[in-house]
Order: structure tokens, then sequence, then C-alpha cells
């Protein structure tokens, strides 16, 4: 679908130069002299290079849709991970320097993920919002600590250091927040 440049939107799938960019941010500017544009940082969904592109209101760019489907993940096998179509049940593989190494420190067996695809081929992925864990490090609380914003260093069942309330102790179940690694709430 082609789209006027000054249409485009922070998160828009554009093909630009043969390839696939996800506009990052967007500034419209309207100069005194001269015709408006934007000016769109872009970056690579397959290889992570940026770019700093203006796009004037009567260039006309190929807003891409991407299809999002449900998969289940099933097992780590060293260098690949393995996921389920949750309707056709089909596996695929996709690379851990693909996933990246901070969302597979998150992925657990039967875990619901959504994969996005463009033309059969997987671009992005993308965990829930927050996984369950348990602390297997961290120090004991000290009697007369509670102040409320002082957190102390925790290491979870995942070796991923977070920084938790002093009440919270060893053993604990949290919850963590998978796009920093923070602390949001004890588990139920």
């Amino acid at each position: 679908m082609k789209i006027n440049g000054n249409e485009i939107r922070p998160g828009n799938v554009l093909q630009h130069q043969d390839s696939l960019w996800v506009a990052v941010k967007t500034d419209h500017v309207k100069p005194g002299k001269g015709g408006a544009f934007a000016q769109v940082e872009l970056k690579n969904l397959l290889d992570g290079r940026k770019l700093n592109e203006r796009f004037r209101a009567a260039d006309k760019v190929e807003r891409v849709r991407l299809e999002q489907r449900d998969q289940t993940f099933l097992f780590d096998s060293g260098d690949t991970l393995t996921f389920m179509d949750a309707e056709s049940y089909e596996q695929i593989e996709l690379r851990k320097d693909f996933v990246g190494e901070e969302s597979t420190a998150y992925l657990q067996d039967g875990m619901n993920v959504v994969v996005e695809f463009h033309e059969e081929r997987p671009i992005s992925i993308t965990l829930p919002q927050f996984v369950t864990l348990e602390i297997t490090d961290t120090e004991p609380v000290v009697k007369g600590q509670t102040a409320a914003n002082s957190f102390k260093p925790a290491i979870l069942e995942n070796g991923v250091r977070t920084a938790v309330p002093p009440f919270v102790g060893t053993g604990e179940r949290v919850v963590i927040a998978t796009e920093d690694g923070s602390y949001v709430k004890r588990a139920e």
C-alpha cells in the first residue's frame, strides 16, 4: 500500500531501498522557505542498520503489512530455538542471534510469543510483557532496612540480574518485565 511521505508514523514498516525498514522516530518539519517534509529515522529489520531519510509530502513510500502469528516456544537446541504455530502445528527454527540475547533469557517452555512474518520470512518476535521467575540469589533481609526507594541486587533462575525491594528473599517468585528486566511485583 503506497502512502505519502508525510503520513509515515513511528512503528510503520516500509519497503525502501530494496529492504524492510521500521520507522523509529518521525519529525515533521515546516521550514520558512520551501516545502514541508518528514525527517524519519529508520531501522533495517533484516540487519539492524539505521538510516535517516527525508520524505517530502509528494514522495510515495510502500507501507508493508506484516502477518502476526501466535507461536509456542518448544525448546532450545544450541544455536537455534524451536517454535510451533498455534494453529497449523508447523514448527520453525529461529537462530538465537535473531531472537536476541535479552529475549532468549526470558523464554520458557510452552511460552506463547508472537512472530511477525513478511512473505513467509520471520522478521521479529514479541515476548509476553511479563514473566514469572524465581530468585536464586539475593542478600538477606536486614531488619529496619525498609526504605521505600531502596532496592538490592538479585539473580533470577534464568541468570539475569535485576534489582528487587528489600523484603523479597531467595526462593520467592517475582513478576519481571521482559522489556527491561525490571521487578514488577511478587508473584501470587
